[in-house]
């Protein structure tokens, strides 16, 4: 069973509040000094579902991240828990891409890779938390898709499928090839181990550009991006407390409806 799977990095979500910084002119995150980025907690299950499958099905894994150079950590620390091969899909021209921008890269990077029989990721991602890109990924692939999977289980050429709805669970069925999407009831991810470690140190992880790919660069970056990001700033938790001073209770309640008339709240 040859899967793949598509993760993202992302900025420690345990960050302190207080050394969570935003720059709102260019309106963007400030990573802080000294903190790693770590894969997006979802894309964890999506990978210990692709381990376990491996380790029942046999198989090869194969992941996949859009980033910079300093993704790689975050795909050594994959294969060190059990992943066969990382790639890392890195050009310029990439920079800025919406869900939609991502989505046509990873297709375009699978379509290279060849056959395969599963794509997983997680259900969205912890940073925006569009959970977009996966579904817009199978849209690009022409790809059967299950979402918010909270239990798998193989069965042939087809995967019995349990999803996580806002009022109970349902249970498909889905031929393979398929995309599916990781919830985080489906597992508890594993650590790497000390052996995974240190095979993953010498693990080669080539890097795919958009020529090597076959992506319009029109379709993707910044000047593609369907979604516009206006404004980005950290919300202001201040608050005033007034004491409203009165003989009784009636007298403190009228004086309590005159100042929301006066500041218009009623």
């Amino acid at each position: 069973m040859d899967i793949i799977v598509c993760i993202k990095q992302v900025l420690d979500h345990d960050i302190p509040p207080r050394d969570f910084k935003v720059d709102e002119e260019k309106r963007a995150v400030v990573p802080p000094a000294n903190v790693p980025p770590i894969i997006s907690n979802f894309d964890e299950y999506a990978i210990e579902e692709a381990i376990t499958l491996k380790e029942a099905n046999g198989g090869k894994i194969t992941l996949l991240t859009v980033g910079d150079e300093s993704s790689r950590d975050s795909l050594k620390k994959c294969l060190a828990m059990g992943c066969d091969e990382a790639i890392l899909l890195n050009d310029s021209a990439f920079e800025g891409s919406d869900s939609f921008g991502i989505a046509r890269i990873l297709a375009g990077a699978i379509k290279k890779i060849g056959s395969f029989d599963i794509i997983l990721c997680g259900r969205l991602s912890s940073d925006w938390s569009f959970g977009t890109t996966a579904l817009a990924l199978a849209e690009a692939l022409d790809l059967p898709s299950v979402s918010q999977l909270q239990k798998l289980e193989a069965n042939g050429d087809t995967l019995r499928c349990e999803r996580v709805l806002e009022d109970g669970e349902e249970i498909v069925e889905v031929s393979m090839p398929c995309l599916l999407t990781a919830s985080n009831e489906i597992n508890t991810p594993r650590l790497p181990s000390v052996k995974g470690i240190l095979m993953a140190s010498r693990k080669q992880i080539p890097v795919w550009g958009a020529g090597d790919i076959g992506v319009d660069t029109s379709q993707v970056g910044a000047g593609a991006a369907t979604l516009e990001l206006t404004k980005l700033y950290k919300p202001d938790y201040s608050t005033l407390c007034e004491f409203i001073e009165a003989d009784s209770l009636e007298e403190a309640a009228e004086k309590l409806a005159t100042r929301l008339r006066e500041d218009k709240i009623i």
